[in-house]
């Protein structure tokens, strides 16, 4: 199909809001643990109750699409979101959340799902890296927002005097329980999620007319995938991928907390805004690899680098590792979108339900911080995390042996095919 712009910033869009609702969790674990007085492992049950939901819901999502369109099903998906944050927000306490984490993963999932997909047909396959790698960037832009804005939320609500307030602060400080208040966040993610409600109904969703290979297939479909050792190995590098990332930016601030003694509330949630920015700023350098060099190569060297940046981080005193956890963001900046355009232009066929597939890789993300919570009950923290040394060398393999049936263009392919049509 041709280049659809419009579809393209919508979901653009998309990806923004996933982000700012999936990275909020990290900075908000110290005052979890404090508030509700959880182990490790049960405040990793947390981002497992959010992140499973990828592997319950990403394959019937895609099934789901074929029946049902784009619009239908990402609308569904934000009503999920929105009953899950307000249910958390009208009664915070712990099992609620596990709830209510679950219906916002449920719903991230299916827009995952959706959009991927979306951005390959709508977008142009061969621009399909670049165009996932911006995707990356304004998912990064809007991770790098959301810790400020729970930042900015806490210290603001602590205030007595913000019940006496007006606007929406002046609302939250009388809705959200004074010992509580980062639960204000969910308010947030309720009001977010209803104004995407509202677009996506006012959206006109043109007609994205999909080849048979980039539809969502029959369960059977999936098996089949299921059978090939090459979407084995790329679903086991977006487990791998997401799991490394919510590894770090789940534990980063409570790292930083007990072997640093730093302030969850200022200099922890600064980290994590600052490893989801320059996660951004990642991005803009990928962009511009990604236009000279093979994508593959991009992929090892920023994976060698996040090797790197953990052994500071883990093992560095104070004045390094609170610099070294935010840099980790530039080194996994590119990742997520060189192994999915990669994955996708490895197979002839099925791209939709391929998709779905690695889509439930994000459930990576659920299992990784739990381990690293476990680990860290029995040995300590510092080990629990050094667990993330095995992914990124899974990361790192991918690189070495994926053989994409469409690489990525180069500004010297480019040029070369230029060449080549003037002169037929």
């Amino acid at each position: 199909m041709k280049r659809n712009y419009f579809l393209v910033g919508l979901v653009m869009l998309v990806f923004f809001v996933i982000s700012f609702l999936t990275n909020i969790l990290g900075p908000l674990i110290p005052d979890i643990i404090s508030s509700f007085n959880l182990s490790l492992t049960m405040v990793a049950l947390l981002p497992f109750a959010f992140f499973i939901a990828y592997g319950v819901m990403s394959i019937p999502s895609g099934m789901l699409l074929e029946r049902y369109r784009e619009k239908r099903v990402m609308t569904a998906a934000f009503i999920s979101a929105f009953i899950g944050a307000l249910l958390f927000a009208l009664h915070p306490v712990y099992s609620v959340a596990l709830i209510s984490l679950f219906l916002l993963g449920a719903g991230m999932a299916t827009l995952q799902v959706a959009i991927n997909p979306l951005l390959r047909a709508a977008g142009g396959e061969e621009h399909f890296a670049f165009n996932s790698v911006l995707a990356q960037l304004i998912f990064g832009l809007a991770s790098f927002l959301s810790p400020f804005v729970y930042s900015h939320m806490v210290r603001t609500l602590a205030d007595p005097a913000a019940a006496a307030g007006g606007g929406f602060t002046g609302v939250l400080a009388r809705l959200v329980p004074r010992e509580l208040p980062w639960s204000s966040l969910y308010w947030v993610i309720a009001a977010v999620t209803l104004i995407m409600v509202l677009v996506m109904l006012a959206s006109r969703f043109p007609e994205v007319t999909r080849k048979e290979d980039e539809r969502a297939g029959a369960w059977a479909t999936h098996v089949h995938l299921f059978k090939q050792k090459t979407v084995i190995l790329f679903f086991i590098g977006i487990f791998a991928y997401v799991g490394t990332e919510q590894g770090i930016a789940n534990w980063m601030s409570k790292f930083l907390q007990t072997y640093h003694g730093l302030d969850p509330q200022t200099v922890g949630a600064s980290s994590v805004a600052w490893f989801w920015g320059l996660m951004t700023a990642g991005c803009f350098l990928g962009l511009l690899l990604l236009k000279l060099f093979d994508s593959r190569a991009v992929l090892v060297g920023f994976t060698v680098a996040a090797m790197v940046l953990l052994t500071a981080a883990l093992f560095g005193p104070v004045s390094l590792a609170r610099y070294a956890f935010p840099l980790l963001g530039f080194g996994l900046s590119v990742m997520w979108s060189i192994i999915f355009s990669l994955a996708l232009n490895s197979v002839s066929e099925h791209h939709g339900s391929f998709s779905g597939i690695l889509c439930t890789g994000i459930a990576g993300g659920a299992l990784l911080p739990l381990v690293i919570g476990r680990l860290g009950d029995w040995f300590g923290l510092r080990i629990g995390m050094t667990f993330l040394y095995i992914t990124l060398a899974y990361i790192l393999s991918v690189g070495l042996w994926a053989k994409p049936l469409i690489q990525n263009e180069t500004v010297a392919q480019s040029r070369e095919k230029k060449h080549a049509d003037h002169r037929s």
